[in-house]
């Protein structure tokens, strides 16, 4: 039988989501490491896991997909309670579903949704500062959103990318980029079809030298044509990023909050 599961993870306490140590092999380092060794409890036997996208040291995950094959017979609930249970607080496994045979938690997936809070004040954050980056210099939201907009729809987004990206290319379809002021936050939401290596957290580095007033809202535009990763903005801090969540067809019959 195949299962999906939606996952939740503070990544503060982990070396990112992709396994380090060869299956079976007890880690704590991962969160792939610790899911899979939760599972096997639950299973009483191996497990291995496929993600709908990896998310690095320090990054977060409010709704990952995720799915694996057992044999063993238990009911969502038992998979969802009983591997929470043997997982550390910082992760949780919030649903559990079986599905068909080919749904596939990469592959099946049409897009991907990010979010990146920035808090800008003059001082930084003492409260919630694991989940926010700090800016204190004042942003212009509204300007960091117009330049955002240069970078929407299907481009080469090598400007963007980590010289460490195995992507075979750096060509992504973005569909949405919102920029929009909260009291003292400001809040990056990205989808795209998928994303390459850093690619949110480069993207977020160049829109804060707009906002700063350092770049024109041009700019964006620009190093999206010159591809050329070394003229961008540097990459932003891990800890304002969140993967919100992968996004499928109506076909496979998930929760909403993955559902397109």
């Amino acid at each position: 039988m195949r299962y999906a599961l939606g996952v939740e993870y503070d990544g503060g306490d982990f070396l990112g989501w992709q396994r380090l140590a060869k299956p079976g092999v007890h880690d704590s380092s991962t969160v792939q490491s610790v899911l899979e060794n939760a599972l096997s409890f639950v299973a009483n036997s191996p497990i291995e896991t496929v993600c709908a996208g990896r998310t690095d040291s320090g990054v977060h995950g409010q709704c990952q997909v995720v799915h694996f094959d057992s044999d063993a017979v238990r009911s969502p609930r038992a998979w969802s309670l009983g591997a929470t249970s043997q997982l550390p607080a910082s992760v949780c496994v919030r649903w559990c579903q079986p599905v068909a045979d080919d749904f596939h938690a990469r592959f099946s997936a049409r897009a991907r949704r990010y979010r990146y809070r920035i808090l800008n004040r003059g001082v930084r954050p003492a409260l919630g500062r694991q989940y926010l980056s700090w800016e204190r210099l004042p942003l212009d939201a509204a300007a960091m959103h117009r330049a955002g907009q240069h970078l929407l729809g299907e481009h080469d987004f090598s400007a963007f990318r980590t010289v460490h990206c195995q992507a075979p290319h750096a060509r992504r379809n973005l569909h949405h980029l919102n920029v929009s002021r909260h009291g003292e936050e400001v809040i990056v939401e990205v989808q795209a079809n998928a994303f390459l290596h850093h690619m949110v957290r480069n993207i977020v580095g160049s829109l804060l030298l707009v906002g700063r007033g350092e770049q024109p809202e041009s700019w964006l535009a620009e190093l999206l044509a010159g591809r050329d990763r070394t003229l961008a903005g540097p990459t932003a801090p891990a800890d304002g990023l969140v993967f919100v969540s992968p996004l499928y067809p109506a076909e496979w019959k998930l929760p909403a909050e993955v559902t397109l």
